[in-house]
């Protein structure tokens, strides 16, 4: 892929916005607390748009989007160690972080197509929300959390008007 770092694991990454431009965030199943937007791995031959509609589908259920805006370049985190031990053992290779390639979608129905275990990928989150731009990046794990105020950053001029928290919506209940 075209410009991609050497060393980072190709990704993609979903800022999902509503009507309301609140953004999609949902809580990890292995790191409580952490919230974050949908992302995944970009799989071999994959482009990284496709990827982004594919993960948004396996990680919520979402299929009625579509895609605003994109970052035009790769944006990068490295993975704190512990993370990275983790990481490098679950997916094999020896990776510093995540290459990421950002695109801004908007839901284009209703948020009742939601399903965070859909059955079509081992589900990765908890319950899910829509919150502010702000919300985003101050529930984000450190390590992300400059990638997100890059990417709130850059798709903020597409945003309609101004965001209003939303109330957590749980698959516990």
């Amino acid at each position: 892929m075209e410009g991609l770092p050497q060393g980072y694991r190709p990704n993609v990454g979903v800022c999902l916005i509503n009507s309301d431009d609140q953004i999609f965030v949902a809580s990890r199943l292995n790191v409580p607390g952490a919230w974050q937007m949908p992302q995944g791995g970009i799989e071999e031959g994959e482009e990284p748009k496709s990827a982004a509609i594919r993960e948004l589908r396996e990680e919520t259920g979402i299929v009625s989007a579509e895609i605003i805006a994109e970052v035009q370049k790769w944006l990068t985190y490295d993975f704190p160690p512990a993370v990275k031990a983790k990481v490098n053992r679950l997916w094999g290779g020896e990776w510093h972080g995540q290459a990421q390639k950002w695109f801004l979608m908007r839901l284009t129905k209703d948020d009742s197509e939601v399903n965070l275990s859909n059955g079509e990928a081992e589900p990765e989150f908890a319950e899910w929300k829509w919150a502010d731009p702000e919300e985003v990046i101050e529930q984000a794990v450190d390590y992300k959390r400059p990638t997100y105020e890059e990417v709130i950053r850059t798709f903020k001029p597409y945003f309609q008007g101004s965001a209003i928290s939303g109330k957590c919506k749980s698959t516990k209940w």
